[in-house]
């Protein structure tokens, strides 16, 4: 083990001693012998399994068989969730024919970033990641389940199910992918098209068919965003059946693993002789385990975000300077769009969880003295990747190294020493930065700073040509008190052409940018926040920035004593909280905590 790794890990636990002992409390006062639903009185019970076939009564009534739950974020407008239409007939089969019963237990909401990307709806997003933590122990409340199984792919929703998931932390839990769609338009040729509709050189049914062509079926979105270091996260800490996150939908391996998955929480229930609560299995190794992993890959800086909230629902306290320090031990290894050229897919063809896994665990860089949902105790297992040989599902080792250095890398080789997510901190406050897709000579800018306060007015004067020289767009009150801190990837494309004429630009931010935010370099989720008086409100027009994402160093580089004394500018924009149900979200903006602690309106161990 690194010694670096050994001593964050030593230093979580000590932080995490207390939060974590009272979160161990409650779930090992909430287990139960035999069946939970055994405590219910007999008009509950008979409520809980009203609407089931007469044989399923009769097991849920008086034998001594688990009752799965199924939480599901399934819809079919998000590619990505479409497959699961399928999944509970799937699982109930499964479960049946292994001795055990399934029932629906609730549906979570799931949208997309993608589609309300730059929209007033964008504005739920971060929130709905507590809606679905909420949504989620509603279905489980009713105390029907031995175990539960976890459909959901996207951005907030996984992070939500989790979150949900550890609130029931003595129960079994199993989340189960849907796999991303099959390769379409080159990512590449994507942002070309993007960046020259941002120039006005293609129109709109020129962009639509270039959109069409990239997301054009069931699955989730094959660029390495939100979605997909979700289920590499989730792999990685071992709630995934070993290689299983990015098996393409409607495959009969995808099915196989599907029905694999159903079978597997059966082995944990209270109820079986290797229980294994979810609240067991999430602990502080866990946790630092997909940090590693988003390190390793170049992952979503929104986990910047998720996995502090996640992580403190199991008791679990992470900071920023987690992230910092590990970021300077653990290597990028994958080179994935936006990072490279590759998809997911590809990634997978090139050996993907199973090479990754291997590769961090032979060099130290990983806690492979893990509690996962595996067949064998502890995270070696994961090197394994499942194959279906003559109709049977079989788990065999992954390739030995990786099958496309250009995409998958080695400790000893890698596209980067560093993980290339740095916290940023200086007289504007303290931030993120992914510098993992940009480019060496773009990763340090000085220039003058162009302040605005909505996204839209950046684009207008993009298209005014105003911005048409070296700048820093410093974006105001973006934060989660704000307005609910929406992605800002409207802005990528005309930085990008920005950049690719050769001026030095770069975004500062206390908002969010896409998973799939990429080239233009940028310090986002800075703290405070402005509505909490950030000093990011006292830039003006024309202050000379330093922004330096190597070092992480970013200053106003104004006299001390006069930017001490400037008075931080009022948001005076109420036209972010009506309209698209933004009005129903106020307690979340009026209770949201700062980007640094989660952006969280959820209260875990107070």
């Amino acid at each position: 083990m690194h010694p670096i790794l050994e001593s964050i890990t030593a230093d979580v636990i000590a932080r995490s001693r207390e939060s974590r002992t009272a979160y161990l409390d409650r779930v090992a006062a909430s287990i139960e012998s035999g069946p939970y639903r055994a405590k219910l009185a007999c008009g509950n019970l008979a409520h809980g399994f009203a609407a089931c076939a007469s044989s399923e009564k009769d097991d849920l009534a008086h034998a001594q068989k688990a009752n799965i739950a199924i939480i599901s974020a399934y819809n079919d407008m998000l590619s990505a969730h479409e497959p699961y239409k399928d999944y509970p007939a799937l699982i109930k089969q499964a479960i049946h024919e292994s001795g055990g019963v399934a029932q629906f237990a609730g549906g979570v909401p799931a949208m997309c970033d993608g589609v309300t990307q730059g929209q007033p709806g964008m504005e739920l997003s971060l929130f709905s990641r507590d809606v679905i933590a909420m949504a989620t122990a509603i279905g489980l409340s009713h105390n029907m389940f031995d175990g539960a199984l976890y459909l959901g792919v996207c951005d907030k929703i996984v992070p939500g199910l989790l979150i949900g998931a550890l609130s029931f932390g003595h129960l079994p839990a199993v989340f189960v992918p849907a796999g991303p769609m099959p390769t379409g338009l080159a990512n590449k040729e994507k942002v070309r098209i993007r960046q020259l509709y941002a120039e006005g050189k293609v129109g709109r049914k020129e962009l639509l068919e270039s959109e069409s062509q990239s997301y054009h079926s069931p699955g989730t979105c094959t660029f390495y965003g939100t979605a997909n270091s979700n289920q590499m996260m989730v792999e990685i800490m071992g709630l995934h059946l070993p290689g299983s996150s990015f098996i393409n939908p409607y495959t009969p391996l995808r099915d196989e693993l599907t029905k694999a998955a159903a079978r597997q929480v059966l082995k944990f229930t209270s109820l079986a002789d290797d229980f294994r609560p979810i609240g067991h299995v999430i602990d502080e190794k866990a946790i630092l385990n997909a940090v590693i992993g988003l390190l390793a890959t170049g992952g979503s800086t929104n986990h910047t975000l998720h996995l502090i909230a996640i992580a403190r629902a199991a008791g679990v306290i992470i900071n920023w300077d987690d992230f910092h320090k590990l970021s300077k031990i653990i290597p990028l290894l994958t080179k994935i769009y936006p990072n490279g050229s590759a998809d997911i897919n590809q990634f997978q063809a090139a050996g993907g969880m199973s090479v990754l896994i291997a590769e961090l665990l032979d060099n130290g860089l990983l806690h492979g003295d893990v509690l996962t949902i595996g067949d064998q105790r502890g995270l070696a297992q994961y090197s394994q990747e499942p194959k279906l040989l003559d109709g049977e599902l079989q788990w065999h080792p992954g390739p030995d190294g990786s099958q496309d250095p250009g995409i998958i890398s080695s400790v000893k080789q890698p596209f980067a020493a560093g993980g290339g997510l740095h916290v940023m901190h200086g007289n504007l406050g303290r931030g993120v930065s992914k510098i993992s897709a940009v480019a060496e000579q773009h990763q340090v800018v000085t220039a003058p700073a162009v302040v605005f306060d909505d996204q839209d007015d950046v684009v207008a004067a993009f298209k005014r040509g105003e911005l048409e020289k070296d700048c820093i767009v410093v974006l105001r009150f973006q934060g989660p008190k704000a307005n609910g801190m929406p992605e800002l990837h409207k802005l990528t494309p005309p930085l990008g052409v920005l950049q690719d004429k050769g001026f030095k630009v770069a975004l500062i931010t206390d908002g969010r940018m896409s998973g799939a935010s990429g080239k233009v370099p940028s310090a986002i989720h800075m703290c405070p926040e402005c509505l909490d008086g950030g000093p990011l409100a006292k830039v003006q027009d024309g202050d000379i920035i330093s922004l330096n994402t190597q070092t992480g160093e970013v200053n106003a580089l104004v006299d001390a004593a006069e930017f001490a004394a400037r008075i931080p500018v009022a948001n005076h924009s109420t036209g972010h909280h009506f309209g698209m149900g933004r009005e129903l979200f106020g307690s979340f903006r009026a209770h949201a905590s700062s980007a640094e602690t989660g952006a969280c309106n959820l209260f875990f161990n107070d």
